[in-house]
C-alpha cells in the first residue's frame, strides 16, 4: 500500500518525506481533506514514466502513419489550427 500524507504533515515534514522518496524509493500521495490530490514519485520512476509515454507516443503515430489518406506536415497542420 503506498504511503499517504496530507498537506498539512508534508509542509511541517517535508525535508524527510523528500528523502523518503528520492533515497527509499518510497511514493506518496498527498491528500487534502482526506482526497487524494497529487503523488511524489523519485526521478527515476518519473524517468521510467516518460519512456513509457514516449514509446506510446511512438507507436500512436506509427499507427497515424499507416492509416489511408493523406498526410500532411505539421507545418500546414498548424497553419490550419492558426498556430
Amino acid at each position: 500500500m503506498l504511503n499517504t500524507v496530507s498537506t498539512a504533515e508534508a509542509r511541517k515534514k517535508l525535508a524527510e518525506i523528500v528523502n523518503k522518496v528520492a533515497y527509499g524509493k518510497e511514493p506518496v500521495i498527498l491528500t487534502r481533506r482526506g482526497e487524494k490530490l497529487a503523488a511524489l514519485i523519485s526521478m527515476e520512476e518519473l524517468e521510467l514514466l516518460q519512456l513509457i509515454e514516449d514509446h506510446i507516443d511512438i507507436e500512436d503515430a506509427r499507427k497515424a502513419l499507416e492509416e489511408p489518406g493523406e498526410n500532411i506536415s505539421s507545418e500546414k497542420l498548424w497553419k490550419e489550427l492558426w498556430l
